[in-house]
């Protein structure tokens, strides 16, 4: 193929060939996929199934962090004044590998994680992983409660913190009879025992570069070896723990270059030879889009990652122009605020090449102006915490044309809408429930069995979201089958939020439902009935649910009924009949 466009038009501000697409979908990942290619598939049997591969795939983590360390001296991670390289970072990893080694942590001991975006994370979350361990990366916005149960259900011995995390974590230690050892970073002053300073272990930052050489402990593990948990929210009952192989998570590296290649195919362009970037990482490292298909690829092609304390717009242009910073995005509201902010124009950008995101619905709009603001490609996707993030992928010229679509699946999975009862596939554009399977799927849930029957199949997840795929495979989110509610990226399930606003003695009715937010995707809301002759005003009801669960699930508005909420035949409550009262508020 040439590696010039050919004569161009433009589609929504983007210069497409005028013969786009030069190939199918089909024919690129031919093209991709044929023998003794970087995408080249085989088969083999995952828990009894049949399944497509990458078959040169790294087998485990610490193979990812031996390959890592061949970027050397290059710049890995920035945190404010904090550069580590990626030695550095190698030998952090491998000094706090020995120290949990002599606490005893080894395979199949969970650790958990819970910090901000630190250097320290992927430090941790390799040195955990490089022992055969498993990570069990908590969510930092969780209260101390919602913390404590990742801890005491993983069955945690140890857990690598920030001192925020543990001054919420400390006071619920008691209840955590499995954790045996606590180290805490980024504090003030000693912690209260059992915990003990990291830095007495391994250093600070900018000490890294002293450790001692050396390589990482041989672990002897499998590619379907465990080797992390991930809580995902459901919409009934606790959260539950997404138990991933490292198959699972290093899957992700290649389906993304698969990905950016299949687009380059597309455009009739050959895909150029990958070179490190910088990425300004916004989102979360305990979500599996930031650290399974951020940290994960980043890591292997030797990419700088770029971490801020704090999400500030303003901040986020000073250092998009001062590091030169190629990629960024997360989920759609980071896009939003990049755009629409009025000090934009006073910072280059122009080294942004793109700006994707997941996570959260995301407006047609929106598409179109990240190419014409920025000049940068815009790009989307689907996954779930089960599918350890990446099934589809969408970016460039198809998702301009087809800007409600999630893209078609990577080559190693494969998706089908199924009807209701799980009995029949249905045929091209009806919707149904997406299905989806792939060597990326988790063996399942923590210690559930019952849930983890319920939701995989013969290798296939039942997503709960309903979808329709068109003639040539492109997926497309129509609705979620479950009451979930994502808020910024955020999973908020709203049995959880009821349940806290049933324990108010003043109500005897809830339902939370989501209402569309033109950035965040959508906002929970929450339609409450009082008791008789009770009062409470919207305003105590939101602090009784912010004292009690983290902030971003909090109900941004709270109407009152005079009548109990509507209900079906079974008892639960319609709530579609709910959401237009928001809308007739509004008005």
């Amino acid at each position: 193929m040439d590696n010039q466009t050919q004569a161009a038009e433009t589609v929504a501000g983007l210069a497409v060939p005028t013969d786009w697409p030069a190939c199918s979908i089909e024919q690129a990942q031919a093209l991709l996929c044929a023998p003794d290619t970087k995408f080249e598939m085989e088969t083999v049997t995952i828990r009894g199934v049949r399944t497509r591969v990458w078959k040169h795939a790294l087998g485990s983590l610490p193979e990812l962090a031996r390959h890592a360390r061949n970027h050397g001296d290059h710049t890995f991670t920035i945190h404010e004044d904090e550069r580590i390289s990626y030695e550095s970072w190698f030998r952090a990893t491998r000094a706090l590998a020995a120290e949990l080694a002599a606490m005893g942590i080894g395979k199949g001991d969970r650790v958990g994680l819970a910090m901000r975006n630190l250097p320290e994370w992927p430090v941790a979350f390799f040195a955990v992983t490089s022992l055969g361990a498993i990570i069990v990366p908590l969510n930092a916005w969780w209260t101390g409660a919602e913390l404590a149960y990742g801890l005491k259900d993983s069955g945690a011995r140890a857990l690598i913190c920030d001192a925020e995390r543990w001054d919420r974590i400390g006071p619920e230690a008691n209840g955590l009879p499995d954790l045996k050892h606590v180290l805490v970073c980024r504090g003030d002053a000693a912690p209260d025992a059992p915990a003990r300073r990291l830095e007495d272990l391994i250093g600070t930052p900018d000490r890294y570069p002293g450790l001692p050489e050396g390589d990482l402990p041989d672990a002897d593990l499998a590619p379907d070896d465990p080797a992390t948990i991930f809580y995902t929210s459901g919409t009934t009952g606790n959260p539950k723990g997404a138990l991933g192989t490292h198959r699972n998570i290093l899957t992700n590296i290649l389906s993304s270059a698969f990905s950016a290649a299949r687009a380059c195919l597309r455009r009739g362009e050959v895909p150029p030879a990958p070179t490190p970037k910088v990425m300004l990482t916004i989102i979360p490292l305990f979500h599996v889009t930031a650290c399974n298909a951020g940290l994960m690829g980043g890591i292997f092609a030797g990419h700088t990652m770029v971490f801020m304390p704090k999400w500030d717009v303003v901040k986020a242009f000073q250092i998009i122009e001062r590091e030169k910073v190629n990629t960024t995005g997360g989920v759609p509201t980071i896009a939003w605020q990049l755009i629409e902010h009025p000090d934009r124009t006073k910072y280059d950008l122009s080294s942004l090449e793109a700006i994707a995101y997941g996570g959260a619905p995301s407006a047609p709009e929106l598409v179109r102006k990240i190419k014409q603001v920025f000049g940068a490609l815009p790009g989307n996707g689907w996954g779930m915490t089960e599918t350890s993030a990446t099934v589809t992928s969408h970016s460039a010229e198809d998702y301009l044309n087809r800007p409600d679509s999630c893209g078609p699946p990577v080559a190693v999975s494969d998706i089908k809408i199924m009807a209701p009862d799980g009995g029949r596939e249905l045929p091209v554009g009806e919707v149904g429930e997406l299905w989806a399977r792939g060597p990326q799927i988790v063996t399942g849930y923590w210690n559930n069995p019952e849930a983890t029957a319920e939701t995989f199949v013969d290798g296939w997840i039942r997503t709960g979201d309903l979808a329709r795929v068109d003639a040539e495979g492109f997926c497309y989110i129509v609705d979620r089958a479950k009451d979930m509610i994502i808020r910024g990226g955020e999973n908020i399930y709203s049995s959880e939020v009821e349940n806290v606003l049933y324990e108010h003695p003043a109500v005897t009715d809830a339902a939370l439902v989501g209402i569309p937010h033109r950035t965040l995707g959508e906002e929970p809301a929450a339609v409450v009935h009082l008791a008789p002759g009770e009062s409470v005003s919207e305003e105590e009801l939101k602090a009784w649910v912010r004292q009690r669960l983290a902030i971003f699930k909090t109900p941004v508005r709270i109407l009152f009924s005079g009548e109990t909420l509507p209900r079906n035949a079974n008892g639960k409550i319609v709530k579609t009949e709910l959401k237009p009262l928001f809308e007739t508020e509004q008005a």
